[in-house]
């Protein structure tokens, strides 16, 4: 009977010790869980995910600017706080500034955003091309007085204009719902659906062909598509959902105007 029961006490503390064990090698790995939370803690910022990384992001919405004493002219990205190209009067002085630019490398045809605001203000337009090659200019009236230099931006539009280089003439009007023309051979036809605007050179003549004309009802911001590629071409600008409100085409010998219409209302 003693022998029994000294065998019954050995096999309740075995099995308690075998308890014990399995107990301590379920909650064994936790340690090493813990262990690896501290090392993950522990590990410097930036290991998986470069710490440069917002601040390129912050760099890719940053607007690229050209200035001159009296304007700022800038290129910028969707998500910047200067989408698209924009001038901005910068001065309080009897001058306006004004952004004069070409798209996707095309030197034929150059476009001019005149700021008739005031000072602090931002005029410009959201459609710009893959590339983009502007710079700042000052005015005095119709005459340009101070200019700066040209920068190029690449890639900086979600939705770029294409080049229209290939453009007559003819099928400006076919595509357009208004045209008006100079006895000087320029011509500016527009449409108002996904509204864009034409300026055509219609002489074979050393001057070049202008449209000058207002969007959307502003008078303060006074646009401009300059056709240098010859007789037979045609320089194109797009505006979106924004009507066509007054509008004209001219003639110029460089700086100088020969011939025009006066402004007609759309």
């Amino acid at each position: 009977m003693a022998l029994r029961r000294i065998f019954v006490a050995a096999v309740v503390m075995a099995a308690t010790a075998a308890s014990a064990e399995g107990a301590a090698a379920r909650v064994a790995p936790r340690p090493a869980a813990q262990t690896a939370t501290v090392a993950e803690s522990a590990r410097p910022a930036g290991l998986d995910v470069p710490a440069v990384a917002p601040t390129t992001k912050t760099a890719e919405a940053e607007p690229v600017c050209a200035r001159l004493k009296g304007a700022e002219a800038c290129v910028g990205p969707d998500g910047s706080d200067r989408p698209g190209i924009t001038i901005e009067d910068t001065s309080d002085d009897r001058r306006h500034p004004a952004v004069e630019y070409y798209l996707n490398g095309y030197l034929g045809t150059k476009y001019v955003i005149h700021n008739l605001g005031r000072d602090g203000e931002v005029r410009g337009s959201r459609e710009i091309g893959r590339t983009v090659t502007f710079r700042a200019a000052l005015y005095q009236g119709d005459r340009r007085v101070k200019y700066g230099r040209w920068k190029t931006v690449r890639n900086v539009a979600k939705y770029p204009v294409n080049r229209d280089t290939r453009t007559t003439p003819a099928a400006a009007r076919a595509k357009s719902r208004v045209c008006t023309s100079t006895k000087g051979a320029a011509t500016t036809c527009f449409s108002e659906r996904n509204t864009h605007v034409y300026a055509c050179d219609t002489a074979a003549d050393e001057y070049q062909a202008r449209a000058e004309y207002f969007v959307a009802g502003d008078p303060t911001a006074r646009f401009e598509i300059h056709q240098l590629a010859g007789v037979g071409t045609c320089g194109k600008a797009e505006h979106g959902d924004l009507s066509i409100s007054m509008y004209r085409a001219s003639v110029f010998d460089h700086g100088r105007r020969k011939a025009t219409r006066l402004y007609k209302y759309n």
